[in-house]
């Protein structure tokens, strides 16, 4: 009877080799974190795992917009993060230039594991593809109402906008309609409107400046304070 053997690529029949192994015990992170994820719980600022059609993805989230429930902003980054090679690869392959990216939580895996690597476009050496399912997380506009001693609360949140030069001169002219009467519009505080990162994650509570008077949205916020 012949017996047959199975080679491994380019190696002969025998113990596995430092290579060999290293594939192996590759394979077998990337089975333990497929079959085991780590849960993900929102406003841990722990890189995630994110699914990007047939990929998985590491992705960093974005401090004080990680909370969910249903989106948060993200930042795909090479999944060999932070070793110096990571960088000049993932520029190659397009990680470098998405920004901040609108992530529904549905996509999430779980915690970022090693084992994922595997998965990814840069172990596949692909480039990411253009539309990766996650539209720009973008800016916004906070108008703001502060006492003397910095407390106080948001009045009124625009957004989303493409460019931040937008969402700055949205801000300048809320500030210009608020000149002269900014701290007496609202009794004891200062009213003030500033550029700001759009908030993925309570996106519901701005209102769209798009072909919008955002000069009458700011007077109804103030209306409604002292109603």
């Amino acid at each position: 009877m012949k017996r047959l053997f199975f080679r491994r690529c380019a190696h002969a029949p025998g113990a596995l080799t430092l290579e060999d192994q290293a594939v192996v015990d590759q394979f077998r992170a990337m089975l333990a974190a497929v079959r085991n994820p780590e849960p993900w719980t929102p406003g841990d600022a722990q890189d995630i795992a994110v699914q990007i059609g047939p990929f998985v993805e590491r992705a960093h989230t974005r401090p004080g917009d990680d909370h969910g429930p249903d989106m948060i902003a993200v930042a795909l980054v090479h999944p060999d993060t932070p070793h110096a090679a990571a960088y000049l690869h993932g520029r190659q392959l397009g990680y470098t230039d998405r920004g901040w990216l609108r992530c529904e939580t549905t996509a999430i895996l779980g915690v970022w594991q090693h084992g994922y690597a595997m998965l990814t476009h840069a172990a596949a050496g692909l480039p990411l593809p253009d539309d990766v399912g996650m539209a720009p997380a973008h800016y916004g506009v906070h108008v703001e109402a502060r006492r003397s001693d910095n407390t106080g609360y948001t009045l009124l949140r625009l957004g989303p906008y493409a460019q931040t030069w937008l969402a700055s001169r949205d801000a300048d002219h809320l500030n210009t309609v608020l000149e002269g009467r900014a701290a007496t519009v609202i009794p004891g505080f200062t009213v003030t409107a500033k550029g700001a990162v759009f908030d993925v994650s309570d996106h519901e509570t701005y209102a769209d400046p798009h072909d919008a008077d955002i000069a009458a949205l700011l007077a109804d916020a103030i209306a409604g304070v002292r109603a």
